[in-house]
């Protein structure tokens, strides 16, 4: 059993992925059993300033101090249940004590192996108006459509007003599906849920397209390399590039 560690960003985010990691364990090891499992958390709140300065290298030794201090727990490799984060993890910077999976790239992968030719992408203001997403999914020959620049705000204000403090309401559970109605509309066949709060909000049964939650799908790749199931991960600092198809 390899040692996981979690790089915990959001609160909501990183219990979700923790709990789904633990649960793994319980289903397929037995009642109270999974792999070793840190978590380490930096307040968010010492980090939003930079990300409304767009200083992702600030945001980025934050980061990486957690990364050290699991590395220090003795973890093997980590995951960070957050997507927005990748934008900081990207930056320019020494290699990270650990090696780590990439959301983005766990997130494509699925929607490869589904069959997914166009998903649309929910996230944070910042995700949205980057490039990780549309890199990620274009590797695997997937087009990319992100919302409207209003609805854009629409869903970040959700989530950094309610989503990230635990709050869930059914008037953003409605103005989410609505959103989602319009992916539908224009031939998505899959919805990335990529703020990793959102899939305690839109769930399988109330979304209008199948939902590629990346919390719970970056915990069972988490999962299934602390098993040895799947590798461990090579990357360490800088824009994730898949490797080629064999």
């Amino acid at each position: 059993m390899r040692h996981a560690g979690i790089l915990a960003h959001s609160a909501e985010g990183a219990s979700m992925c923790f709990l789904t990691f633990c649960r793994k364990g319980f289903e397929d090891l037995g009642p109270h059993m999974h792999p070793d499992v840190t978590l380490d958390c930096v307040a968010m709140g010492h980090s939003m300033q930079a990300w409304e300065d767009g200083d992702h290298p600030a945001i980025r030794e934050i980061l990486a101090t957690s990364v050290r201090r699991l590395a220090q727990a003795g973890a093997d490799f980590f995951v960070c249940p957050d997507n927005t984060a990748h934008l900081a993890l990207e930056a320019p910077g020494p290699e990270l004590a650990l090696p780590g999976l990439h959301i983005a790239e766990v997130v494509a992968e699925r929607a490869a192996l589904e069959g997914r030719k166009r998903v649309g992408v929910l996230g944070t203001k910042y995700l949205m108006g980057g490039t990780l997403y549309p890199r990620a999914l274009a590797a695997h020959g997937i087009e990319c459509r992100l919302p409207e620049a209003a609805d854009r705000l629409i869903v970040d204000e959700i989530i950094f007003g309610e989503l990230v403090n635990g709050l869930f309401t059914d008037r953003a559970r409605r103005e989410y599906v609505r959103i989602i109605e319009g992916f539908q509309a224009e031939g998505c066949d899959a919805v990335a849920l990529v703020c990793t709060e959102i899939p305690l909000l839109i769930t399988p049964e109330v979304s209008p397209l199948p939902t590629l939650p990346s919390t719970t799908l970056l915990a069972s790749a988490a999962y299934e390399t602390a098993t040895g199931k799947r590798p461990l991960p090579t990357w360490r600092s800088g824009p994730f590039h898949p490797a080629p198809a064999a």
